[in-house]
C-alpha cells in the first residue's frame, strides 16, 4: 500500500460493502444455503475479472492494488461517488472523482450507410462490442434489439444469454468462441474499463464455456469470413460477413452481412426483407440513443 491509509480500512470497508449486497442485486443466481450474508469473495472476484487469490489477501491488506482494479470494484460494488472517492483514499490513491466514460452513441456517417442498407443485415458495434444500432434487416435476421434494456444490448451478452442464439446459428460454439477471442481483444485495446469487466465476470458466472475460453486467451479472428444460420422463417442461411471501420472513430465498426446475388441465400434475405418492410407499421432502423 502507498500513502497514509491503512490495508485494514480498505479490506474493511469491501468486506463490508460486499456484506450489503445480494447475487440478486447484480442479477446473479441465488444459490439457497448460502453461509455469508451478501457476496462471496470468489463472486466479487469473477465479476472483476481478477484471481479469488488476489482479491483475498486485497481484503487482508497483503497487496498493492492499482487505480485500474479500484475503479473496477467501484464498478463491481455498485458504489456511490461519495463512496469511490472513499475506496481511492483507502487505497492509497490519489483523490479524484471517477470519470465514467462518455456514452458511445453511432457515428452520424455509420448511420447514413446503415440506412441505406435494405438488401442486407448490418449492425454499428461500439466498444466491449456494445450494439449502437442496426438496420430493420437485422432484427429479421437476428432479434429485436430495441426490446434489449441498452445496458444489455452487447453481441456477446446476446449470444451467450438469448437461447434462440444456440439454434439459429448451425455452429454456435465456433462463433461464441470467435466472439470471446473478439472481447479479449478489446480488453487489450481498452485495459481497466469497468463494464468491460464486469460484463467478463458476470459471463464467467453465468457459462462456464465461457469462462473456459476467456482463460484460453485465444487470439482474436480479425478476418472476414462465412456465416452459417437455420432461420425459423427462410430456413438456411449462408452469408459472408465483413467489418468497415469508421475512420472519425475507430472505436466504432459497421459489421455487414451480404449474400451472393441469384443463390438460395441471397433470395432468403430478400425474403426476409420483404418480411420486414411488409408488416403493418414496418420494422424500423435502430435509433439507439
Amino acid at each position: 500500500m502507498t500513502g497514509d491509509a491503512h490495508p485494514n480500512e480498505l479490506g474493511e470497508f469491501l468486506k463490508a460493502r460486499r456484506a450489503e449486497l445480494t447475487p440478486r442485486t447484480l442479477g446473479l443466481p441465488d444459490t439457497p444455503n448460502r453461509r455469508v450474508p451478501g457476496l462471496r469473495r470468489e463472486e466479487v472476484a469473477l465479476l472483476a475479472s481478477i484471481s479469488t487469490d488476489y482479491y483475498t489477501r486485497l481484503e487482508q491488506g497483503r497487496v498493492q492494488v492499482s487505480a485500474s482494479v479500484l475503479a473496477t470494484l467501484a464498478h463491481v460494488l455498485h458504489l456511490s461517488d461519495h463512496q469511490r472517492e472513499h475506496l481511492i483514499e483507502l487505497g492509497g490513491r490519489p483523490s479524484a472523482r471517477y470519470r465514467r466514460p462518455a456514452t458511445q452513441r453511432p457515428h452520424p456517417q455509420l448511420r447514413r450507410l446503415l440506412d441505406d442498407l435494405t438488401a442486407s443485415p448490418g449492425v454499428v458495434i461500439g466498444r466491449r462490442m456494445d450494439i449502437l444500432a442496426w438496420n430493420a434487416l437485422a432484427v429479421a435476421l437476428f432479434t429485436d434489439f430495441a426490446k434489449v434494456p441498452e445496458s444489455r444490448r452487447n453481441c456477446v451478452r446476446i449470444l451467450f444469454a438469448d437461447p434462440s442464439m444456440r439454434t439459429l446459428y448451425a455452429d454456435w460454439r465456433a462463433v461464441a468462441r470467435d466472439c470471446v477471442s473478439l472481447l479479449r481483444g478489446e480488453a487489450a485495446e481498452h485495459p481497466g474499463d469497468p463494464l468491460l469487466m464486469s460484463l467478463v465476470g458476470e459471463l464467467s458466472l453465468e457459462d462456464s464455456d465461457f469462462g473456459q475460453w476467456w482463460g484460453s486467451r485465444r487470439v482474436p479472428p480479425r478476418r472476414p469470413g462465412v456465416k452459417r444460420f437455420n432461420h425459423p422463417l427462410v430456413g438456411e442461411l449462408v452469408v459472408d460477413w465483413d467489418t468497415l471501420v469508421c475512420g472519425s472513430d475507430p472505436d466504432q465498426k459497421l459489421v455487414v452481412w451480404t449474400a451472393e446475388p441469384g443463390s438460395p441465400s441471397y433470395d432468403g434475405l430478400r425474403a426476409l426483407a420483404s418480411r420486414a418492410t411488409g408488416r403493418p407499421g414496418g420494422l424500423t432502423a435502430g435509433r439507439a440513443v
